[in-house]
């Protein structure tokens, strides 16, 4: 990468023109649609209308597990677009929803039933803003919600559940199901193709058949959106366009031949991409912190240890100590998986001994303050910003300062004796991604171990590999500029800390 150092600023100039292209053609995709927002008993609701045209079928669009209503922007600007009225909402526990989530989540009639009783309440809040007809769409965790709401109020005209998994699915109910899935979510395919067989026998159901006149109410179909995942699948043109033509089937509307999609997918993208491509040359900037660069410098002969010793033995030492002492679902034991291993790292390094040993604490003297300190604002304002605007909710509220703090804790543990482990002169190439597949490793095992407790785990594990992604670049810029391993490595606690605590459901204890 120096022999590359000349390319910085050209790239720097790549990535000011991709970001400001990006913002512009985002700020543009609420065209032709007018939004307000209100609450409903204290749901924070938002409200998509076309700019004209009377009032058509209300569509109530519930976001999945650790999401928020701005996840769901595409279906809703895509329907209001084509005269619908779409209404979303934060589910309590999620967003900018104030109210923590009650009951059990682990069952049915604990947190399940609370959710339900919230959609139904948003539902009737959404029926009197269109023409009186209604639909639900609901992603991931959302489906099984949406789905006991058909259930419960058989005037609900169709069902779109994307990424669906729910027991509740009968032969008759709910009425007019769509289940859209991403290609790569094999198993939520076949459980997609499995219900629509409840009423395509004998014949196997396929994808993209539709079984039933969805005039009658008695249709379902399997819509596959290629190349997409669990998220992916949410900004999919395929899966806006089965969306629109299911519910356009279901009341009678014609479909326009090109109809006006949400296309903001590949704009967020193209927006992060540029800033992440921005902090590269903006990591030169950095001052120089230690010269020669500083770090354990281990080789792969002596990393085994202090790379596996916490894999192995974090999931082991928390299936026999309790981590429910914060009000957020799995975030209260990632707390403490990342403590817990951060300081069996820290102790394997002494044990070792020498240069490889994490220095004694103290503050950190001006120039690292300052390269930390740069480093930490970065990811606030480039990060945190256009998430929280185009992606999903990223701000907390004051309920979730707590959390940030506990997190932090844990994070600080890991990346600061982690960044130290993989770092110096000799270490090991390859060192940073391989103690990184060794912390998902850790996860795994612990969510083996303790399945029922822990599965929301699996969900979140592939946000944790894109952010070691990104933040590993940001890691790679910062210290080849400033030679010191505590500027990415304070830097990455704080962001790990904070996605953590303001995404992670909100409980009440």
């Amino acid at each position: 990468m120096g022999r590359l150092r000349w390319l910085r600023w050209p790239a720097g100039g790549a990535a000011l023109a991709a970001i400001g292209f990006a913002l512009l053609q985002l700020q543009a995709t609420g065209a032709g649609v007018r939004t307000e927002t209100t609450s409903t008993d204290g749901t924070p609701v938002t409200i998509f209308r076309p700019v004209s045209g009377g009032p058509g079928p209300a569509v109530l669009i519930a976001h999945g597990f650790a999401g928020s209503q701005q996840l769901m922007q595409p279906f809703a600007v895509t329907l209001a677009r084509q005269g619908y009225t779409a209404v979303t909402f934060d589910f309590a526990g999620h967003g900018r929803n104030p109210r923590p989530l009650t009951g059990s989540i682990t069952r049915e009639d604990g947190a399940t039933r609370t959710l339900v009783a919230e959609t139904a309440r948003v539902a009737a809040l959404a029926r009197t803003l269109g023409d009186g007809r209604l639909a639900v769409l609901g992603h991931s965790m959302a489906t099984d919600i949406i789905v006991r709401q058909a259930r419960d109020d058989p005037s609900i005209a169709a069902t779109i559940a994307v990424s669906m998994f729910s027991p509740a699915v009968t032969a008759t109910t709910p009425r007019n199901l769509l289940v859209i899935v991403g290609a790569w979510e094999g198993a939520l395919k076949a459980e997609a193709l499995r219900v629509t067989g409840l009423v395509s026998a004998p014949a196997p159901p396929e994808a993209g058949v539709t079984y039933g006149e969805p005039r009658t109410g008695a249709a379902r179909r399997v819509a596959v959106s290629p190349h997409t995942e669990h998220v992916g699948v949410l900004y999919s043109e395929a899966s806006l366009r089965e969306a629109l033509i299911w519910l356009d089937l279901t009341f009678g509307r014609p479909t326009a031949t090109a109809p006006d999609l949400d296309g903001r997918g590949p704009l967020i993208l193209l927006l992060l991409g540029g800033v992440v491509l921005l902090a590269w040359p903006l990591a030169g900037l950095l001052p120089v912190v230690a010269s020669p660069p500083t770090g354990a410098g281990l080789g792969w002969r002596r990393i085994w240890l202090p790379m596996l010793a916490p894999a192995i033995a974090t999931p082991l030492l928390l299936r026999l100590v309790p981590t429910t002492f914060l009000p957020v679902i799995v975030g209260d034991y990632l707390a403490v998986h990342f403590a817990v291993y951060g300081m069996i790292t820290a102790l394997a390094l002494a044990a070792l001994g020498g240069r490889s040993a994490l220095p004694r604490p103290g503050l950190p003297d001006r120039s690292l303050a300052i390269a930390a300190a740069g480093s930490i604002a970065f990811g606030f304002i480039a990060i945190v910003w256009p998430i929280d605007s185009y992606v999903t909710s990223f701000v907390p509220n004051a309920s979730r300062l707590i959390l940030f703090l506990a997190m932090l804790a844990g994070t600080l543990c890991f990346f600061l004796s982690d960044e130290w482990l993989t770092r110096g002169g000799g270490a090991a190439r390859g060192a940073y991604l391989a103690s990184k597949l060794a912390f998902l490793m850790s996860l795994g095992m612990a969510v083996a171990l303790d399945f029922e407790r822990l599965f929301f785990l699996l969900i979140i594990i592939p946000v944790i590999v894109v952010f070691f992604i990104v933040y590993g670049l940001f890691s790679a810029w910062a210290y080849r500029a400033t030679g010191h391993p505590f500027v990415a490595g304070s830097a990455n606690a704080v962001a790990f800390a904070w996605a953590i605590a303001v995404t992670f459901p909100f409980l009440a204890r």
